[in-house]
């Protein structure tokens, strides 16, 4: 994959300089000595667009994303989620340990993050949903495009229990997305797709087919050097699943994964990933049963040497300043990991 692809330049951002990076070192130093009392910091992506999204500034983009490996490649040592387990099994990690995951399997991941990852050495795994791949689409991307490019400045959804939203300026349109995906996101699987299909249907929008990841792009991925995840087939909230269907879609997403790359896959991620509202006691056993070695949640907080291996925290500060970003680091160190 080359980096012109995503029409970003590779050496555009310039290398946190020593004299700012050290004290970050130090300070984080201090919570993550290394060894039996170091903390692992496990860090989450989801997307990183080619430009800045007018819908979504906050969302991370190219620039802003090489800013931040530069950062945390100035500040931590970044290692794979691989020797990530084998130290905190072995009470070996390296001082200022971190780990950079994505979730999902979005398309950008390998046109846009790879290149950026590559130009600054670092690794990285990407826990991927495989219903989406070669052409799919989730959920919340199609009411995200929907929202996007509807017509008009009023988005009457009455007719399916929805509401209606003003849509005049991008701001409402966000606030429409929120209001959307909230009402939606626990909703069972099918009632979900049926009522996402039923807005499909009123509203004269065809949504990007190239928005995931095709089974090519995970191979160059792995061929790259970066680990592939589970993150089940179709990214559905656990703990409203029945449990047999839970662990048939875990299972599902495993198998089709390790057909592609050739290879066992080691590590999961939980959708959406909050301990207790997401996932469940059960499914971490689940997870256990089907022969990964360990998972990862949304919960804030860093890894330590006596940590669940099935429900690591995950945590990301997308501050732009050095200093505000070593602090949130510091500050998520010390928190206490909520599991189930």
């Amino acid at each position: 994959m080359q980096a012109h692809e995503s029409g970003y330049k590779k050496n555009r951002v310039a290398p946190v300089p020593a004299w700012v990076s050290l004290p970050s070192r130090v300070l984080l130093q201090r919570f993550s000595p290394g060894g039996l009392h170091s903390r692992l910091s496990i860090l989450i992506y989801h997307r990183v667009l080619p430009q800045p999204d007018p819908l979504f500034p906050g969302e991370g983009d190219a620039e802003s994303f090489d800013r931040h490996m530069g950062q945390l490649a100035a500040c931590f040592r970044i290692i794979s989620l691989r020797d990530a387990i084998r130290g905190l099994r072995n009470r070996k990690l390296p001082p200022r340990a971190a780990c950079i995951t994505f979730d999902d399997g979005y398309a950008d991941n390998a046109e846009v993050a790879l290149p950026i990852l590559q130009k600054h050495g670092l690794p990285a795994t990407f826990f991927v949903a495989t219903s989406f791949l070669d052409g799919g689409r989730m959920f919340n991307d199609t009411v995200i495009e929907l929202i996007r490019h509807a017509p008009g400045n009023t988005l009457d959804l009455d007719s399916l229990g929805l509401g209606r939203f003003p849509v005049e300026t991008m701001t409402q349109r966000r606030q429409a997305i929120d209001q959307l995906l909230g009402k939606l996101k626990y909703l069972p699987l099918e009632p979900r797709q049926s009522t996402v299909d039923a807005m499909s249907a009123l509203i004269p929008v065809i949504p990007a087919s190239n928005l995931m990841m095709t089974s090519g792009q995970i191979r160059t991925l792995h061929g790259s050097g970066m680990e592939i995840g589970g993150h089940t087939a179709s990214h559905p909230i656990l703990s409203q699943m029945e449990n047999s269907a839970a662990r048939a879609d875990i299972a599902s997403g495993k198998e089709i994964l390790e057909g592609i790359i050739g290879e066992r896959l080691r590590f999961f991620a939980y959708p959406n990933g909050k301990p207790g509202q997401d996932y469940l006691p059960e499914h971490v056993r689940m997870v256990k049963s089907l022969g990964f070695d360990a998972a990862v949640s949304t919960a804030h907080g860093a890894a330590r040497a006596d940590s669940d291996l099935f429900q690591l925290p995950r945590f990301t500060p997308w501050d732009r300043g050095t200093l505000r970003f070593t602090l949130r680091m510091a500050r998520n160190m010390l928190r206490t990991v909520e599991t189930v």
